[in-house]
């Protein structure tokens, strides 16, 4: 405990004035460092000033930063005054090192800043433990720790503001290379279906994505299908020494329990039908194969979270925990319309703006994507053309405008079987005739991409296994 009460904050004050000195010695040197250090990263309060000074005139321009120049603008701080004006300028100058690395000090005052930023979340844990009121409970607590966490650790990479366009650029190239690196294959995280990935160049970071559909067109089976494929490629490619083209996943299963949903996946890879699954009625080759198949997929990186009326501080909370422990590249979420909003929202349109503001909120911060999915109004089903429309999607307005991508899965089979005519009329020959056509058939619908073009996808569906899969011959369904 005696070494407690002999720790000091950390800082380090002869860093400080050496920085400001070169930055007088040398003007450009401030443009070296303003992307990594703000004046809040200085410990002395006068010294955060004078930086803070230095950026204003360096965003004027034609200025030159000089200890002159500089007490022109703060000849009345009061610890100016105390420390003697303009030779406290000048002995800064003087005192700048004659072969500075300006980024390193920069980094040494940045990393001070965040320890003791560390030690202020700390005090704060310990003063809300303490003294909370009854309302603030400790779930609050924990998720405003986490945030504040979070933000910390990420400052640097998403603190940097705005970047000249030669660093766009040489981003561009990187996202390039990690594709070359894949032999040419997709940038994003991959979905497993062939022409969703080539359309969409995989799904992209800081996305967010929606797949919507009518209940019974499969939007959860594609989902699982899409979070099964991104975390079998990451272990896969991982084992094989190339670029991952998956991705660890957190799904949020917001209607379905996480062993209902487990259990798509291995009727889905073991070629078992779900009924047997949850009924244990196994034939011993197939208890063989089900056993087998559980022990493969025992290893798979995906994270599912089944808790019920969740919401978005919750979600946002829980997935930048697994990004710090688990590294996911995809947030799955089934289904937004579920989940709730942080704030008071006065309509149902209110709220779902602020939960899908949230979700693209978190997949810029995270850097990942966010694949969220929608229930579609009833007015699809009044329509004699049941092909969704971005207008059908529930509540509407929002969701159409954040997204960055919109999906919709499409079964005719599903409208059709419901609609049997009479047997035995032309009109029942044709309608068999149909249902021939598109049985075991999908479409999804890609209706907007902000990053490109727009179509509509072909696939296979296999109810028995709750299982999309790629189609090759595309000339068999209708244009759309």
């Amino acid at each position: 405990m005696d070494q407690d009460l002999h720790r000091h904050v950390p800082y380090d004050i002869d860093v400080e004035q050496a920085l400001l000195g070169v930055i007088l010695a040398d003007n450009h040197a401030l443009e070296r460092v303003s992307a990594i250090l703000k004046p809040d990263h200085f410990y002395d309060p006068l010294h955060a000033r004078i930086y803070e000074v230095m950026l204003a005139q360096a965003e004027r321009g034609g200025m030159v930063l000089t200890p002159l120049t500089l007490h022109a603008h703060m000849k009345a701080d009061p610890g100016l005054i105390e420390l003697g004006g303009v030779s406290y300028f000048a002995q800064l100058a003087d005192a700048a090192p004659a072969i500075p690395n300006v980024r390193d000090y920069a980094q040494i005052l940045h990393d001070l800043a965040v320890r003791r930023a560390l030690i202020r979340i700390g005090e704060d844990i310990v003063n809300a433990a303490y003294e909370a009121p009854h309302d603030n409970l400790p779930k609050t607590q924990i998720e405003a720790a986490e945030k504040a966490l979070y933000a910390i650790s990420e400052s640097s990479r998403y603190g940097e503001g705005a970047i000249d366009f030669g660093e766009s650029l040489r981003r561009a190239v990187a996202l390039a290379e990690k594709a070359a690196a894949r032999g040419g294959r997709i940038s994003g995280v991959t979905t497993g279906f062939d022409d969703i990935d080539k359309l969409l160049g995989g799904l992209q970071p800081s996305d967010l994505l929606i797949l919507a559909g009518r209940p019974g067109m499969g939007k959860t089976s594609l989902a699982t299908n899409i979070s099964f494929h991104a975390a079998k490629a990451y272990s896969d490619d991982l084992a094989a020494g190339v670029e991952p083209r998956g991705a660890p996943v957190l799904f949020f299963s917001l209607e379905m329990a996480a062993q209902q949903l487990s259990g798509r996946i291995l009727a889905e890879q073991s070629e078992i039908e779900m009924w047997k699954i949850r009924n244990g009625k196994f034939s011993e080759s197939e208890w063989e194969k089900f056993v087998l198949t559980t022990q493969d997929l025992s290893d798979l990186p995906l994270y599912i979270d089944d808790t019920g009326g969740i919401s978005i501080a919750q979600i946002a909370a829980r997935a930048r925990r697994l990004k710090r422990e688990k590294n996911i590249g995809l947030i799955v979420i089934d289904y937004l319309q579920l989940a709730t909003s942080a704030g008071r929202a006065e309509n149902r349109v209110q709220e779902i703006t602020q939960i899908t503001t949230g979700l693209k909120a978190l997949a810029k911060e995270l850097n990942l994507p966010v694949l969220a999915l929608s229930q579609l109004s009833r007015g699809v089903d009044a329509r004699d053309d049941k092909r969704p429309v971005l207008s059908d999607l529930r509540e509407s307005g929002s969701i159409e405008q954040d997204a960055d991508v919109v999906m919709f899965v499409f079964r005719e089979e599903y409208y059709l079987k419901s609609r049997e005519p009479e047997p035995g009329t032309p009109e029942h020959t044709k309608w068999l005739e149909k249902c021939e056509r598109v049985m075991g058939r999908a479409e999804v619908l890609v209706e907007k991409h902000r990053h490109g073009a727009t179509r509509a996808i072909p696939l296979q569906f296999d109810d028995r296994f709750t299982r999309f899969s790629n189609l090759a011959d595309e000339s068999q369904l209708p244009a759309h």
